[in-house]
C-alpha cells in the first residue's frame, strides 16, 4: 500500500510540475518579446522537463530546482502592473465614468460611433443623462461570430424617456496588438468597459462585422434592473480609477456580468448557480432560461430563433432613430403571455 501511495504521489507531483512548465511557456512566450521570449520558454520547459525526470529518477535536486526557477518566475508575474496610459486603438481610447445625483445618471464618454466597416467609421463621444426612475428592464445581446460555444455579450438597459445604454465588456487593446485568447491567460490585455448606444455597440456587430447577433429580454421588474444598472456603475467608475487585466477565463465579458448580478444576492428574483454556460458563453441562453430568467412558457429553440436579429438590424442604417426599436419587433418581451 505504500508503494502505491509512493507513486500516486510521484503522477501528481509529475502533473504539478509538468502544469506550472506550461503555464510559464506560455507566459515567457507572450510577456516576452519575440526571440528572448521564444528562448526564455524553452530554457524554462526544458527546466520543467528535467523536474520531472527528477522525480521519478530520485535526483531531487533537479524538481527543486525548477520550483525556485517557478517561484522566480511568479514573483515577475505577479509584479505586472495593469495601467491605463497605453497608446490605445481609437474605440477604447476612453473608458466611460458615471455621476449620479438622486435618480440622474450622467454618463461621460458615452461611445456613439457610426461604422461602415471596422477600419472605416465617424468618432463619436458623448455625455448624456439618464433618469433611473424611468428604467424599464434589461436586455441581453450575445453575437456569434466562430460557432456555437462562444459569443460576445452585450447589456442593454431601457428606459421609458430616452434609447437604451448598453454595456460591453473589451480587451482593450492597443494600436497594432491582436487579439489571441490564449495571451488573455497571461496578464497581456488591459480589461475595458464601454458605454454606448445600440447603434454603435450592437451595429457594430450586425452591420460592420456580418456576425450572428440574438436578443434575450429578461425577466426583470425595474426595481431589479435599476439595482443592476447601479452595480454596473460602481464597477464602470472602479475601473476608471483602477486598471484591471482582462483574463480569457476569469474576468471576461460574462464572468464579470455574473459577479456584479451574484453580487445582488439574496435579494435577486433567481438563483445564480455556477455553471459552465457562464464561461462558454455561447450556451448562456439554455442557462437563463434554466434559472428562469427569461420567458418559461417558450422552448429555448423558440427564444433563440425569435431572438435572432441581426437581419432585421440590417433592414435600417445605423443613423435611424428607429433602430433600437425595430431590432425588438417579434423579440419576446420578458413577460409570459396569459
Amino acid at each position: 500500500m505504500s508503494r502505491l501511495c509512493f507513486v500516486l504521489l510521484q503522477i501528481l507531483l509529475t502533473l504539478v510540475v509538468l502544469g506550472t512548465a506550461a503555464w510559464g511557456v506560455g507566459l515567457l512566450i507572450f510577456r516576452l518579446p519575440g526571440g528572448i521570449g521564444i528562448a526564455g520558454a524553452i530554457g524554462f520547459g526544458i527546466a520543467g522537463l528535467a523536474g520531472a525526470v527528477g522525480i521519478w529518477s530520485g535526483a531531487p535536486r533537479l524538481p527543486l530546482s525548477f520550483a525556485v526557477l517557478f517561484i522566480g518566475l511568479i514573483g515577475w508575474w505577479a509584479s505586472l502592473q495593469p495601467s491605463h496610459s497605453r497608446d490605445w486603438i481609437p474605440e477604447l481610447a476612453r473608458l466611460p465614468q458615471i455621476a449620479r445625483d438622486g435618480d440622474r445618471l450622467t454618463v461621460t464618454n458615452l461611445r456613439d460611433f457610426r461604422w461602415r466597416s471596422e477600419t472605416d467609421y465617424d468618432q463619436r463621444w458623448e455625455t448624456r443623462s439618464y433618469d433611473l426612475s424611468r428604467i424599464e428592464g434589461v436586455d441581453l445581446f450575445l453575437s456569434y461570430w466562430s460557432g456555437e460555444a462562444i459569443a460576445h455579450l452585450l447589456v442593454s438597459f431601457t428606459f421609458a424617456d430616452s434609447s437604451p445604454l448598453t454595456f460591453s465588456i473589451e480587451v482593450r487593446r492597443e494600436k497594432g496588438e491582436e487579439w489571441s485568447s490564449l495571451a488573455g491567460f497571461f496578464r497581456v490585455y488591459e480589461m475595458a468597459y464601454v458605454a454606448a448606444d445600440e447603434r454603435d455597440v450592437v451595429g457594430l456587430r450586425t452591420h460592420a462585422r456580418g456576425e450572428d447577433v440574438r436578443m434575450f429580454r429578461l425577466r426583470i421588474s425595474p426595481e431589479r434592473a435599476g439595482e443592476v444598472l447601479l452595480a454596473y456603475v460602481a464597477d464602470v467608475n472602479r475601473l476608471a480609477r483602477e486598471p484591471r487585466w482582462y483574463n480569457t477565463i476569469t474576468t471576461n465579458c460574462t464572468t464579470v456580468v455574473y459577479r456584479l448580478v451574484g453580487s445582488l444576492a439574496p435579494g435577486w428574483q433567481f438563483s445564480l448557480p455556477l455553471d459552465p454556460r457562464v464561461v462558454l458563453s455561447g450556451y448562456l441562453p439554455g442557462y437563463l432560461r434554466d434559472i428562469g430568467a427569461v420567458r418559461q412558457d417558450l422552448s429555448l429553440d423558440q427564444l433563440v430563433q425569435q431572438g435572432k436579429i441581426s437581419a432585421r438590424a440590417r433592414s435600417v442604417t445605423l443613423d435611424s432613430p428607429e433602430f433600437s426599436r425595430v431590432i425588438r419587433e417579434g423579440v419576446p418581451t420578458g413577460r409570459s403571455q396569459p
